[in-house]
């Protein structure tokens, strides 16, 4: 125990005397954005971060003087490039690539929890119970965001405070909405079970109109591939036998 204590405490020391406090903070933000909630890992991702900024000039001199691998020119420049992003780019790429995914996973995941909802609410459940429901039979991220909610609140802490603190954590505008929707429920004494219902068709309308929407990137993506791999190809097919004969013809 005193080594991990005496561990964490060099790690937290070491991570935080070399990042600015700005930078520790927005890192702690995007640790709980990707469902990540040990602070330990918090430190040793920003030391991990300060050790590849020293890593940089030890890989630039070990590609560039000494050169163990025995590359030369464009590869060399290359894979001394590659060096220098990972140590520069490599922890912060990789934690947004986790939250991103979070992210989505959370946005295709609340129009079919918000439709459990409704159903639970409609039935006679109150808004609670509805969450203990979603939270033993829809498993995921968004499930894991309501179990924090609901363990919140059962702490003592205020609905309206429980639901904006998951809206911190998860940043998605579809939560925003959502968050926002039953805050004012409980503000004006509005049915519950009334905006679940409005907020459930709102999301069905944004994620069919976010399918369209990426049904009609496809040809646009696709155009890339098909001028610089499939078009050659079909050319050197197509018109290949006749540029034989009238190269035949005319020699």
């Amino acid at each position: 125990a005193d080594l991990g204590f005496g561990y964490g405490k060099l790690m937290q020391r070491f991570g935080g005397r070399f990042n600015p406090p700005e930078y520790v903070e927005s890192v702690r933000r995007k640790h709980l954005q990707a469902g990540i909630t040990d602070p330990d890992k918090v430190e040793r991702f920003l030391a991990l971060r300060v050790l590849g900024f020293v890593f940089i000039p030890l890989w630039l001199i070990t590609m560039l003087i000494w050169n163990p691998l025995g590359l030369s020119g464009l590869l060399q420049l290359a894979a001394t490039g590659l060096g220098v992003l990972i140590g520069a780019l490599g922890p912060s790429n990789s934690l947004s690539k986790r939250v991103e995914a979070r992210q989505v996973a959370i946005t295709r995941q609340l129009p079919d929890t918000l439709d459990l909802l409704v159903i639970s609410v409609e039935a006679g459940l109150g808004f609670e119970q509805a969450l203990d429901r979603v939270i033993n039979n829809v498993p995921g991220e968004l499930s894991d965001e309501f179990a924090r909610v609901l363990g919140e609140s059962r702490a003592g802490s205020s609905r309206s405070d429980a639901l904006r603190a998951m809206d911190e954590r998860v940043d998605v505008p579809e939560i925003r909405s959502f968050v926002m929707s039953m805050i004012q429920a409980d503000t004006f004494g509005v049915s519950i079970g009334r905006v679940l219902r409005s907020q459930s068709d709102e999301m069905r309308i944004k994620r069919r109109q976010k399918a369209q929407e990426t049904a009609q990137k496809a040809p646009v993506k696709m155009m890339i591939p098909m001028v610089f791999c499939i078009f050659p190809a079909l050319f050197v097919v197509v018109l290949g036998p006749a540029i034989l004969s009238i190269m035949e013809n005319f020699s």
